[in-house]
């Protein structure tokens, strides 16, 4: 029927399909940006650990629980006891100066495996640090991208819509005018 108004229909609509591509590679961008991102982090499990690094996390973990301390006590008791009270001639009798010596070698070797634990924890919990960060940094970022995004789309949906608005006027107009001759045509 009215021929430009058809061709800038289809131009309108065709415009719309371009803006919902241009929306669709931006968000195929995100996507591939956040793949770039993940592949990015650090893996904090991915090394195998060491035999150095397993026997410290296990002295750590041992040393550190109750299990060992009470264990421990009693094994301290059992020696006092059976020095002071079980052997007729005593191998550490009182001041214990094999079961210091004992206690002294344990310290000094368990203290620095324990330090080597938590060396290899804090080393761990600062690349944890840093991957969420990093998480954090792109999280910021696809916030701005969304709101440029939103911005992008409600400009292009608003021009759309007015140019939508101008054709239905036109339309109006047409149908006013066609309107107006059938009435003079009729008269």
């Amino acid at each position: 029927m009215h021929h430009p108004l058809n061709k800038k229909l289809n131009e309108l609509l065709e415009t719309e399909n371009k803006q919902l591509q241009q929306l669709n590679g931006l968000v195929l961008q995100s996507v591939s940006e956040e793949q770039l991102l993940s592949g990015k982090l650090s893996g904090l499990d991915d090394a195998p650990a060491t035999m150095a690094n397993r026997i410290a996390d296990k002295v750590a973990s041992f040393g550190g629980s109750w299990t060992f301390i009470l264990s421990f006590l009693l094994f301290m008791l059992v020696w006092i006891g059976v020095n002071l009270y079980l052997l007729s001639k005593p191998f550490d009798p009182f001041p214990f100066i094999l079961l210091n010596l004992l206690l002294s070698t344990i310290a000094a070797l368990q203290a620095p495996l324990i330090m080597m634990s938590q060396n290899r924890k804090e080393e761990k919990d600062r690349q944890r640090a840093v991957n969420d960060y990093m998480v954090n940094l792109k999280a910021e970022i696809e916030v701005r991208n969304l709101h440029q995004k939103l911005d992008l789309l409600m400009a292009e949906q608003m021009k759309t819509l007015f140019e939508l608005q101008k054709v239905q006027v036109e339309l109006m107009e047409d149908i006013r005018s066609d309107i107006r001759r059938q009435g003079r045509n009729n008269h």
